[in-house]
C-alpha cells in the first residue's frame, strides 16, 4: 500500500538536497509532535537513513538524548525502510519486536540517523536491522520484526 499524498509529506527537502521528507501533514499527531522533522534518504550502500534534529525538548535530565527519543526513531525507521527499501507497502503494519541495545549517548546538538538494512522480507513479515548514529559515534544499534496488515475494509 503506498503512502497517501493526502495524509503525508513524502517529497523532496529542498533545505537538505538528496533528502526527503518523511513527515505527517498532521503535525499534531506524534511524529511531528514529538520528534519534529524528518528526513529520509538512500544511501550509496544501498542502506535507509532517516534523520532527525534533536531540540531541548529531546533532552534528558543528563543533557543527552532521551532513551525515549531514541526507540522512536528507531520504531519510525522501520517503517522507512520497508518504504525506501523494501517491497514499499509501509501500511498498515505494525512492529511485532524490536531489540535495542544503548551503546552511547546521543548528543542533542548534532542530527540523529538511523540506518536501517532489511534482512528478510516476506508476504507479512519484515526483519530489518540498524545502528542509530551521529557522523562516526553509535549511540545505539537495533533489530526489528514489522508485520504486514491487511487493510481494513
Amino acid at each position: 500500500m503506498a503512502l497517501k499524498d493526502d495524509v503525508f509529506e513524502h517529497g523532496p527537502d529542498p533545505a537538505n538536497p538528496g533528502w526527503r521528507h518523511w513527515n505527517l501533514k498532521d503535525e499534531t499527531l506524534f511524529n511531528g509532535a514529538v520528534m519534529g522533522k524528518l528526513i529520509t534518504r538512500v544511501d550509496a550502500d544501498g542502506k535507509a537513513r532517516l534523520r532527525m534534529f534533536p531540540e531541548r525538548r529531546h533532552e534528558n535530565l543528563s543533557g543527552v538524548i532521551h532513551g525515549a527519543i531514541i526507540l522512536s526513531l528507531i520504531d519510525i525507521s522501520l517503517f522507512v525502510t520497508m518504504h525506501t527499501i523494501g517491497t514499499g507497502n509501509a501500511g498498515p503494519s505494525v512492529t511485532l519486536e524490536l531489540s535495542t541495545q544503548f551503546v552511547g549517548g546521543g548528543d542533542p546538538k548534532r542530527p540523529l540517523d538511523a540506518v536501517t538494512e532489511i534482512v528478510r522480507e516476506t508476504g507479512k513479515l519484515v526483519f530489518v536491522r540498524g545502528m542509530v548514529v551521529q557522523e562516526d559515534e553509535t549511540v545505539a544499534s537495533f533489530s526489528g520484526i514489522v508485520r504486514k496488515m491487511l487493510p481494513r475494509g
